[in-house]
């Protein structure tokens, strides 16, 4: 049985993650800002609070956490609001690098004493923070932020690479949820599915890599 730690477990993608690890066998840690009715229940640890833009919270995390091993740490918290060109509201941009970007990276690093030889990392990030497959602009702050939090993750892998722990950036896919207005083109449940393929089938060689759910390399 495997120790899972999720952000943002609460709702959408990683509701269904926190979901299917354990309904699998695994043990899930979710770390959210407010549990859902969703997400109580046996064989799901829920911490609430857990703001990943804020050290206090993160660090309660991580003291609540000490002497655990994690073997594998989701950062799938994240925000989402459109921007465009005659829209630049600074607020808005600056507050989706907090979670989408420095996020990820603060979790990361509060919770590394329970990282060891053989813990994964994964990130949701989002294929809209490549450059090479952007092809209709927009979304300024959301998309910033990914290309933010992809080089975070790349930054890690090598960090992290001689204590044998991997990362690996993730696309979801366009996933129907409250994040993108129910609009997507699949539903969570097969983004997830998706998602723990790639992170179970994840080994040293490819740390630092980029990867649609479906299986797909993406470029940066």
């Amino acid at each position: 049985m495997a120790t899972i730690v999720i952000t943002g477990a609460n709702r959408g993608i990683g509701l269904e993650l926190a979901k299917q690890y354990q309904a699998r066998g695994d043990h899930v840690i979710a770390a959210v800002r407010t549990a859902s009715s969703e997400l109580t229940g046996p064989g799901i640890e829920t911490f609430e609070g857990v703001d990943v833009t804020d050290d206090g919270a993160v660090a309660k995390l991580a003291s609540a956490l000490e002497g655990r091993d994690i073997d594998v740490l989701i950062n799938n918290a994240g925000i989402l609001s459109r921007e465009t060109l005659d829209d630049l509201d600074w607020g808005r941009m600056r507050a989706q690098f907090e979670v989408n970007a420095l996020g990820p990276l603060r979790v990361t690093k509060a919770l590394l004493p329970c990282l060891s030889e053989g813990s994964k990392v994964a990130i949701i990030s989002s294929r809209v923070g490549s450059l090479d497959d952007n092809s209709s602009g927009n979304n300024y702050g959301y998309r910033m932020s990914k290309v933010a939090v992809n080089m975070a993750g790349v930054n890690l892998s090598h960090d992290l690479k001689d204590k044998g722990i991997p990362v690996l950036l993730l696309h979801p896919g366009y996933v129907r949820t409250e994040m993108t207005g129910m609009s997507g083109g699949i539903d969570p449940d097969e983004s997830a599915r998706g998602l723990i393929a790639r992170i179970d089938e994840t080994t040293m060689e490819r740390t630092g890599t980029f990867w649609h759910a479906d299986g797909t390399e993406l470029p940066w």
